[in-house]
């Protein structure tokens, strides 16, 4: 937006002298549409009152009023970016005041959305991600994607279990979930997206902080839990029986879903599991842990082709 200053000036320059420089910038403001429509509506304004308060319908004049001066919202002009001026009378004094555009709403909104998928490391990709962008062209992915959309259809009611989706790597198990995630947003169902190896070093990160018990109960009450790439990360028995037992077994008492992606099959996984110590009860440490997930979870075998080659 231009200001009052170098309006001043631009058409000081363009005239001889203050006199005739003031009364063109006068008739450029009062010549405009908007302000000719004000003043028509508000006639109880003296000539005194608009003269003496004319930066005021200059400032109105000049800003975008419903973003027709915009080409977006990142180059909007207005004094604050966002914001369109409404103008009114009380009394003989002109007021102006700053309301946001329909594109600031529509950016509100969006942003509002988004803060119901919190992440611990989801790639953008997955943060953009779309269930009408999921491309049905493999039939070994349908019983996936027709159990999120029916996990979808339900979402209301509360289901109690999510999926386990293991496979090869790059079939879109992480998309689908991304997806699903950004679907519940706009139901305005707060989903918490992990990645694995991401998760164990946070958990290892908060012992010296104290936040450990904070970040624990915050994963075993978020009403959707997607951990993804379970499987991948080193874990130690402390961390698989403290930490992942005790958030499965608080969402398994309290019906809580989980989805999970995995490389592995849950028969794989409890091997992984085990491995985390050569003791060898870790076996059936292992093996309560994947009891857990199959409460919480059901699992759905998700194959096909690498997309991302």
């Amino acid at each position: 937006m231009e200001s009052i200053q170098s309006a001043l000036r631009r058409w000081m320059n363009e005239s001889n002298s203050f006199h005739e420089s003031y009364e063109k910038m006068k008739s450029e403001i009062l010549q405009a549409p908007e302000v000719k429509q004000f003043l028509n509506e508000n006639q109880h304004l003296t000539r005194s009152d608009i003269e003496r308060q004319l930066i005021k319908l200059y400032e109105y004049t000049s800003q975008s009023k419903d973003c027709e001066k915009c080409s977006s919202l990142n180059e909007c002009c207005n004094i604050v970016r966002g914001y369109a001026p409404r103008i009114s009378t009380e009394g003989n004094q002109i007021k102006l005041t700053y309301e946001k555009c329909s594109r600031k709403l529509q950016q509100d909104e969006q942003l509002r959305k988004k803060s119901f998928v919190q992440s611990l490391y989801m790639p953008k990709r997955l943060l953009e991600a779309r269930l009408d962008q999921v491309e049905l062209d493999d039939p070994e992915r349908f019983e996936a994607i027709r159990k999120i959309e029916r996990f979808l259809h339900e979402a209301e009611h509360n289901p109690s279990k999510g999926l386990y989706l293991y496979g090869p790597f790059g079939v879109g198990k992480s998309y689908l979930l991304g997806a699903l995630a950004n679907a519940l947003a706009e139901r305005e169902i707060k989903t918490l997206f992990i990645y694995m190896p991401e998760f164990v070093r946070e958990i290892k990160s908060s012992i010296n902080d104290s936040t450990i018990n904070e970040k624990i109960d915050r994963f075993k009450r978020v009403p959707v839990l997607i951990l993804d790439d379970i499987g991948s990360e080193h874990q130690s028995p402390w961390f698989r029986d403290e930490v992942l037992g005790a958030i499965l077994q608080y969402r398994m008492m309290e019906e809580l879903p989980v989805f999970f992606t995995s490389n592995y099959s849950l028969k794989e996984l409890e091997v992984v599991l085990a491995s985390a110590s050569k003791v060898e009860a870790e076996e059936l440490k292992a093996r309560r842990i994947i009891e857990r997930v199959r409460q919480v979870s059901e699992p759905v075998a998700m194959l096909g082709q690498n997309r991302r080659s």
